[in-house]
């Protein structure tokens, strides 16, 4: 392990010396790779410090059992016990820090959320995960922006497309991606029968335009009037942006906004981010076929949550975990679901390094 960590030490060398290049600068897309790498190893740094010297200490102290100072081995004898009890524990934490970053988790990231199967039920329900995911934003203190939304009756959203600006948005909610399934009694049920609905969520790390490469021969964008609620300017003004991206058929809309040109902003936003998820889904199921880990593969047509309201109970079907704080995380509370699910995405990935 020592051998290994030597070896990231050169790279963070390395890496260092290439961003203290006064010419960095000039490659934004290499200079913030460089930056994101810097910070992924600076922990791996500090522990391969602690590390080194714990060695060297527990290798003094074998030294001295090898020596003919009777007393002083007897000191030695408890304190190299402890010694090794700490090595144990620290290359536990060494090997989950060796996991190779998500380039992506320190992204912004885009929630589009949609009701599923479930008529009102399913819209309802829809809302209901909007605002956990706005909950649970504002306790991390990240900024929230909605790009483009279509509502039905009883306040509930047909679909929801909204960006989450903050440190390690993407790398939180990413495990979100998927087939969200509720079981409870629809406020307009009145025989008291319990419905299944669904919703989908998807979750995009917010994509630059250094990180996804687009042809304007590429795009083909039309406008429209607006419709549905919105003022007089709705019927009026030709605001409302659709954007094809011709090869690969993938289609934003946009119409929340008067201006024609706020509302193109938001749907090539939305575009690109759609298009470098696209990337990251093909590079996740390759590596989900070699490793069979449904944890983080992006699959938006699996079942991966079933919120059930009579019992109170969450299950996260990838990893087979079950909480009963279904109000708590209704509410904002998903600190515990995503710490879960992290950690048995580590432990598939630890088994290939």
């Amino acid at each position: 392990m020592l051998d290994k960590l030597e070896q990231i030490k050169e790279r963070y060398d390395l890496v260092i010396a290439e961003l203290s290049d006064p010419t960095a600068f000039a490659d934004q897309k290499k200079f913030k790779t460089l930056s994101q790498e810097r910070k992924h190893l600076e922990p791996i740094m500090d522990i391969h410090k602690e590390y080194a010297a714990l060695l060297a200490h527990i290798s003094d102290d074998e030294e001295v059992l090898r020596g003919n100072d009777d007393e002083l081995k007897e000191l030695v004898k408890e304190e190299l016990d402890d010694l090794k009890e700490q090595r144990e524990k620290m290359e536990e934490a060494i090997k989950f820090l060796l996991i190779p970053a998500d380039p992506n988790d320190d992204k912004n990231t885009i929630v589009e959320v949609r009701s599923g199967t479930g008529g009102d039920e399913a819209a309802l329900f829809a809302h209901d995960l909007y605002r956990m995911y706005v909950r649970f934003a504002e306790r991390q203190n990240w900024k929230i922006e909605e790009l483009s939304s279509s509502f039905i009756g009883l306040g509930g959203i047909k679909e929801m497309s909204f960006s989450i600006k903050g440190e390690g948005a993407y790398g939180k909610l990413k495990y979100e991606s998927g087939v969200h399934r509720v079981q409870r009694v629809p406020a307009t049920e009145s025989s008291g029968r319990i419905h299944t609905s669904a919703a989908t969520v998807a979750v995009l790390p917010e994509a630059e335009k250094i990180d996804v490469e687009i042809a304007e021969s590429d795009l083909r964008i039309d406008t429209y009037r607006a419709s549905g609620a919105g003022g007089q300017h709705v019927n009026k003004t030709d605001s409302a942006i659709r954007i094809t991206h011709i090869p690969s058929g993938v289609v934003v809309a946009c119409q929340d906004e008067r201006s024609q040109h706020k509302n193109k902003e938001k749907a090539l936003k939305i575009l690109y981010s759609r298009l470098l998820q696209h990337s990251i889904d093909e590079q996740n199921a390759k590596v989900a076929a070699e490793r069979r880990s449904q944890v983080s593969t992006g699959d938006r047509s699996a079942k991966i949550r079933t919120y059930n309201y009579p019992q109170m109970r969450i299950t996260d079907h990838r990893i087979n975990f079950t909480t009963h704080q279904l109000q708590a995380v209704m509410d904002g509370d998903l600190f515990e679901l995503i710490e879960q699910l992290k950690l048995a995405d580590n432990v598939e990935k630890l088994k290939n390094i």
